[in-house]
């Protein structure tokens, strides 16, 4: 009798052995999800017209890849005339900076000193040497007339007679005219000289004497600072507007921020888009990562751990990823929470990042996540 209770005591041990390790393993080992990836939606923040599409729907597209082309319209003269102006603003600038050349300052100074010397003049009035010459000129100018009027009386004579001929006397006529103008421009130089220098012209000389001094120093001192500084806002003013345009000319082509494949594409040339409107989207498959729930019995995970997945394209296969999210509160709770079993019906979103195979793996692909074979974080990941 003792000798059949014992091999049925040995049975009833195991199967509680059993019993109590299926307690404690309760919950799947894998969870399942999806692999997905960022879709960036693409545009441009000046819209326009569409001038070429490069890329078609599904291709795969490398990080600043030219994907859309739109007209660029007036933008191309705006931005040669706006490098004309900065040219020009630099250019003054330039000459303010560097301020005038020796050349310029000694002809500032030979003027003023020119000036200067007919102020002495007018200042110290006529030198009797020149009051004398006038007299000699205007006796000069008397005798010519005198000498004039006879040859005209005696053409005059000789006319009625018919023994000078008309034009005879007409040149007799112009030289006593042109002798008594003469005449008269010798007498008011005389009485300008006579009369000496009025307040009037000295008043005039002296301001031109001011002027030509003030424009001496400028050009010994340089320009201005202010002047200097004016030019300088102008130029950068001018680099700021030719920048303005070449953003906008930049934004005239659209490029894909990222390394992806273009998921969406529905654009023909000549079609208009509108400013800061997406005109495609990408798939970012340099980030991709599965999306899963875990119940509240596995959720023994930590941000960092790195654990196996498989696809069913590759079931043979399995592919390191590592835990980046783990959402802090249940999801799927049932309204009354009374009993373990029900306690364990709650899970948690997990989000875990592949690191390796994403130029075989492709967003959509349904994916388990293997919890049983879980590694603990790297050095660095706990450090972090």
């Amino acid at each position: 009798m003792i000798k059949r209770i014992a091999p049925l005591a040995l049975l009833t041990a195991v199967l509680i052995g059993v019993l109590a390790y299926s307690q404690r393993a309760t919950g799947p080992l894998k969870v399942s999800g999806f692999i997905e990836a960022d879709e960036i939606r693409i545009g441009s923040r000046v819209g326009g017209r569409v001038a070429a599409v490069l890329v078609e729907e599904g291709a795969t597209v490398a990080k600043g890849q030219e994907l859309v082309r739109l007209e660029p319209f007036d933008l191309i003269e705006s931005q040669r005339e706006a490098a004309a102006q900065l040219a020009a603003r630099q250019a003054d600038l330039d000459r303010l900076a560097a301020g005038y050349q020796p050349e310029e300052i000694r002809q500032a100074k030979a003027r003023v000193d020119q000036i200067a010397a007919q102020l002495e003049k007018l200042t110290n009035g006529p030198r009797p040497e020149e009051i004398a010459a006038a007299k000699g000129r205007q006796q000069a100018a008397e005798v010519e007339l005198t000498l004039a009027q006879r040859t005209l009386d005696r053409a005059s004579n000789l006319r009625d007679s018919n023994a000078v001929s008309q034009q005879e006397y007409e040149e007799a006529d112009e030289k006593m005219k042109s002798a008594r103008a003469n005449l008269t421009v010798r007498n008011n130089e005389l009485q300008l000289l006579e009369a000496g220098t009025r307040q009037e012209e000295l008043d005039e000389a002296r301001a031109k004497l001011a002027e030509a001094e003030a424009a001496w120093e400028l050009m010994k001192n340089g320009y201005r600072n202010e002047l200097v500084r004016q030019a300088a806002a102008a130029r950068d003013a001018a680099q700021a507007t030719l920048d303005a345009i070449g953003q906008r000319l930049d934004e005239l082509v659209i490029r894909s921020p990222v390394a992806g494949v273009v998921e969406a594409l529905e654009l023909q040339p000549g079609d208009l888009v509108s400013a800061s409107g997406p005109v495609m989207s990408l798939m970012d498959n340099t980030n991709l990562w599965v999306r899963a729930y875990v119940p509240e019995n596995h959720l023994d995970l930590q941000v960092g751990q790195r654990l196996p997945m498989s696809v069913d394209s590759f079931p043979d296969e399995r592919f390191a990823c590592e835990i980046s999210f783990i959402a802090r509160r249940a999801e799927f709770t049932p309204s009354n929470i009374q009993t373990p079993e029900e306690r364990s019906k709650q899970v948690f979103r997990i989000k875990a990042t592949l690191v390796e195979g994403l130029d075989r793996l492709r967003p959509g692909m349904s994916a388990d996540l293997w919890l049983g074979e879980i590694k603990q974080p790297s050095a660095k990941n706990a450090d972090e």
